[in-house]
């Protein structure tokens, strides 16, 4: 027979394991939420503060005058003061108010409060009393630290611990409670100041270089802009103002011929429809890269030295006859792609400018000269320039093209010069470019 009572006391087999209860969040998890807290209801008393400054200023007097006067009317002081104490009730509400009330100017006038303060200090501290609405002087004390000088702020602590050394004088047993206790007090108060100062200081400096680097980024950014602005003007001035040049010219010239030559009127009016297509083609390829909406726009090589052949050539078929020399080592070959762009772009604005502004039949030259160190660019015409008729926009025109080729130049420490030849009749430009860089 089975003992029941054996079996009933047998402790029941361990049941399968089971997984263990959920660790209490992490400090982080809880200590993050309460941070967010305090740091946002600081941040709403700072902006309070801010746009309020007397309200904050009454309302803090308020809260110590208001704990001055419960500690009189509870007795409280009591419990501190010296068994001779000297002082009556009326002087010691007297002084409670003394502490408390000059609080309100405490952030504008820090040290005259301080002074103040200093005459119920001295009566506190001689009469045995010992308010403890006399401690509110460290409030005056910190503003002191945070706006004025290390001396004021040495003139400050003087003011404070000197009322407290009378007592070591009148009850010699004080040293270890009261004064020990005050001088700690004013110790804290000043490092708690410096920090607090030193890091406004710090925070203070960290925004003005913000602001001055969020200037200085927005001066570079119009600057760049200008820059930038001045380089697509002066490409579009090249780019439309040359092909438009050769369009007229092929247009007056094919006027001409259509009442005698049929034939090379014809011949004119393809040259204009294959000077205004690649005008366009310039124009659209240009325009393209200078939209951001456009990664994948057409980018095309610049011109370079060998296009200088096809140029004169449209030029010659505007009605322009140019004659091209080149003289030197083809070392030319070897210059930088800006260099030669440079090139091509001063002899191109040339040639256009004589295309327009010039007022007899003219011719034009284009030599080319290389040495070890630099190359040389001269271009001629035996133009007369503008006529008398011409108005004050389009006699402005070539200056604005000449300016345009020195900017051009000065990119790789060249130069240009442009005046009348002394000899004789024409215009010339004359363009030095170094064949490398003479900055170091």
């Amino acid at each position: 027979m089975t003992d029941h009572s054996q079996a009933a006391a047998t402790p029941p087999a361990p049941e399968a394991t089971t997984a263990p209860p959920p660790s209490p969040p992490a400090d982080d998890t809880v200590t993050a939420p309460l941070i967010r807290v305090i740091r946002n209801a600081l941040d709403r008393l700072r902006a309070f503060d801010r746009r309020r400054p007397r309200v904050w200023d009454a309302a803090v007097t308020g809260f110590w005058v208001v704990a001055a006067v419960l500690d009189y009317t509870s007795g409280g002081w009591r419990t501190v003061a010296h068994d001779d104490v000297t002082a009556s009730e009326p002087l010691v509400l007297l002084m409670s108010l003394c502490f408390s009330l000059p609080l309100l100017w405490r952030r504008t006038h820090p040290m005259a409060v301080l002074l103040l303060m200093a005459p119920a200090s001295l009566v506190n501290i001689w009469s045995g009393a010992v308010v403890q609405a006399a401690l509110l002087q460290l409030i005056p004390v910190f503003q002191t630290v945070l706006r004025s000088s290390f001396r004021t702020v040495g003139v400050a602590a003087a003011v404070f611990v000197v009322p407290v050394l009378a007592i070591g004088v009148r009850i010699p047993s004080a040293w270890g409670q009261e004064v020990v206790s005050y001088v700690w007090g004013l110790v804290f108060v000043v490092l708690l100041g410096i920090a607090v100062r030193t890091r406004r200081e710090y925070t203070e400096a960290l925004v003005e270089r913000a602001h001055r680097l969020e200037h200085e980024r927005d001066q570079q950014a119009r600057l760049a802009a200008a820059a930038e602005r001045t380089r697509i003007a002066r490409e579009m001035h090249d780019i439309i103002g040359h092909n438009l040049s050769v369009i007229t010219g092929l247009a007056d010239g094919g006027a001409y011929a259509a009442r005698k030559n049929p034939e090379r009127a014809g011949q004119a009016l393809e040259a204009i429809g294959s000077t205004s297509r690649q005008a366009l083609s310039e124009l659209r390829r240009l325009l393209g890269v200078l939209r951001d909406d456009q990664p994948g726009a057409e980018r095309t090589p610049q011109p370079t030295l060998d296009e200088l052949a096809p140029l004169i050539e449209r030029v010659r078929r505007a009605g322009l006859p140019v004659h091209l020399e080149l003289h030197g080592e083809p070392r030319a070959r070897s210059l930088t792609p800006g260099r030669q762009l440079t090139v091509y772009r001063v002899v191109q604005e040339a040639l256009t400018n004589t295309l327009k502004h010039a007022t007899r039949p003219t011719s034009a030259t284009v030599t080319l000269t290389c040495s070890r160190t630099h190359l040389d660019a001269r271009i001629t015409d035996t133009g007369t320039g503008a006529g008398p008729t011409a108005d004050a926009e389009e006699a402005a025109l070539p200056a604005q093209g000449i300016m345009g080729m020195r900017e051009r130049a000065a990119l790789y420490d060249g130069t240009v010069e442009a005046g009348p030849l002394p000899n004789h009749g024409g215009w010339q430009i004359r363009l030095r470019l170094p064949l490398e860089d003479t900055h170091p």
